[in-house]
């Protein structure tokens, strides 16, 4: 298990959420991601940023995590391996055929798209497990600049905690529990 501290309900604004249980009510909860560590109130876990660190000029390509205060916009999973998920964000479950525009120069840069595309994207279908759920990180995304970064997602770390290509991750029982403690008006900050 990579959560640090054991916990089965956290008091968030005078209600109480079971986590990886039922949600109560739709939350306004502040992540923050500081020294591999993600914290939020009553709770915190190990977690990775991006290869480059986390930087304020973040730029397509460079393997760091964007620095600053973002919402939380929605999530997604792969319902062929995960099932039952709650959260007050929207969550859509994802399709084979679900990628994300890399390519700077493409209209269609950072956001979701059905595969196949000519332009350059990420497959959102991986073996991996690594986005097997994902909440995407409102990160360049109103107004979309070309080049200063895409596909910034809270998503599932590698076993072995190794550095993103500019996300944020943490363990997917981790990502479960906090799922249904968000809402509209969660936010990540991200710091060095």
């Amino acid at each position: 298990m990579m959560s640090r501290r054991t916990f089965s309900t956290l008091l968030l604004g005078g209600s109480i959420a079971a986590v990886g249980g039922c949600v109560s009510q739709t939350r306004m909860v502040s992540l923050e991601y500081r020294d591999r560590l993600l914290t939020w109130p009553g709770g915190d876990t190990c977690a990775v940023c991006g290869r480059g660190g986390v930087r304020a000029d973040k730029r397509e390509g460079d393997g760091a995590s964007p620095a600053g205060t973002f919402p939380l916009l929605h999530a997604y999973y792969r319902p062929d391996r995960v099932s039952a998920l709650q959260s007050g964000l929207a969550l859509a479950a994802l399709q084979p055929d679900d990628g994300w525009v890399d390519d700077p120069a493409d209209p269609n840069y950072n956001r979701l798209v059905k595969l196949p595309y000519p332009a350059h994207h990420e497959a959102l279908w991986r073996a991996d497990g690594l986005y097997d759920i994902f909440v995407v990180i409102g990160y360049n995304t109103g107004p979309v600049v070309p080049g200063a970064g895409s596909a910034i997602f809270l998503h599932v770390a590698r076993p072995d905690l190794a550095p993103t290509e500019g996300c944020v991750a943490i363990g997917q029982e981790v990502l479960v529990g906090l799922l249904p403690m968000l809402g509209p008006g969660s936010t990540i900050t991200i710091a060095a």
